[in-house]
């Protein structure tokens, strides 16, 4: 059975006319994707990969460089982070790359195509990232998508909220 990724055009965002229909419920991922996505890949500030079937945008997600970093981790997590690290390598940061935002339309919400596009984008980072590594995929989780990210790997870095998100990471290794 073909997933929902093959099914769709999964694509990078490079111009407007890959901006379709599209609204997940959040004005605020709403504006950014309709708005400000485009501006963020032209500025080298992230990029946004698309699934889009004929008329709409199914979903979107922008990508960035970040670093877990023993400073801003539990201290408890990091230990657990650094033994799963071989001893030679033990440093004080560690690639990853952040998803800065992430939505799927409405229309295809529950239907387990987020999971699907998230699972796509963790392989396209390991196996196609010839120019620079990372060991993490992080992100801010709002509150309503904790258990979202729960549900596809990804473990909290602190005990409490920063802000209104909840900082996580996924471990990529895992996919090795």
């Amino acid at each position: 059975m073909a997933s929902a990724v093959d099914i769709y055009r999964f694509s990078r965002l490079e111009s407007e006319n890959d901006i379709k229909n599209f609204d997940c419920g959040d004005q605020d991922l709403n504006d950014f994707f309709i708005y400000k996505s485009l501006l963020f890949t032209q500025n080298l500030l992230a990029n946004t990969l698309i699934l889009n079937d004929t008329d709409n945008t199914v979903a979107f997600c922008s990508l960035l460089n970040d670093k877990i970093s023993d400073i801003e981790t539990d201290k408890n997590l990091w230990r657990k982070i650094k033994k799963d690290i071989p001893h030679r390598k033990h440093f004080r940061n560690y690639p990853a790359i952040k998803i800065g935002r992430l939505a799927v339309s409405i229309i295809y919400q529950g239907s387990g195509i987020g999971s699907e596009f998230l699972s796509t984008i963790k392989q396209l980072i390991i196996n196609n990232n010839p120019l620079s590594a990372a060991r993490f995929l992080t992100v801010d989780a709002y509150p309503e998508a904790i258990q979202f990210y729960i549900k596809n790997g990804f473990r909290p870095l602190l005990n409490e909220y920063r802000s209104r998100t909840m900082p996580m990471y996924f471990d990529l290794i895992t996919l090795i």
